[in-house]
C-alpha cells in the first residue's frame, strides 16, 4: 500500500513540476548581415523535434551568419544538444555560419564537458558574434 501511495505521489510531483517548467520557443530577429534566434525554455526530448523544425525553416531565410542566442535556455539534454549539432551541420550545407550566443554557466559547461564548445563557436554575448566579411570578386 505504501508504495502505491509513493509512486502516486512521484507521479503526481512529475507532473507538477512538468507544468511549472518554461515553455520552450524561440524569436527571430535580422540585424546587419546576421540573423538572431533567441531561444528560451528547455532544450530537451520533449521539445526538440518542433525546435528542429523550426530552426531549419529558419535556415532556408537565414542571412549568412546565424546566431543562436541561448542567453534564456534553463535546460538542455542531449535531444537540445542533437539539435543545436544538426543545425549547425545542415546550416554549412547552405553556406551559413552559426555561433552560439550568452549560454548560461550550465549550459556553457555542458558544451564544454561533452567537447561541443570546440566544434560549435560560442561567445559570451550575442553582439560578440562576427559576421564575415564580404567576400570580393576577382
Amino acid at each position: 500500500m505504501n508504495t502505491l501511495l509513493t509512486r502516486h505521489t512521484t507521479t503526481s510531483t512529475a507532473v507538477r513540476r512538468a507544468r511549472a517548467r518554461p515553455k520552450t520557443g524561440l524569436t527571430t530577429r535580422r540585424r546587419s548581415g546576421r540573423t538572431i534566434v533567441a531561444l528560451h525554455g528547455d532544450l530537451d526530448m520533449s521539445s526538440a523535434p518542433a525546435l528542429r523544425e523550426d530552426l531549419i525553416g529558419t535556415l532556408h531565410h537565414s542571412a549568412q551568419v546565424l546566431i543562436l542566442d541561448l542567453g534564456a535556455v534553463t535546460f538542455c539534454d542531449t535531444a537540445g544538444l542533437a539539435v543545436l549539432v544538426g543545425v549547425q551541420r545542415r546550416a554549412t550545407g547552405l553556406g551559413i555560419t552559426v555561433h552560439l550566443a550568452a549560454p548560461r554557466p550550465q549550459i556553457a559547461e555542458l558544451l564544454r564537458i561533452t567537447g561541443l564548445d570546440r566544434s560549435l563557436t560560442t561567445g559570451p554575448e550575442v553582439h560578440d558574434a562576427r559576421v564575415p566579411a564580404p567576400a570580393h570578386a576577382t
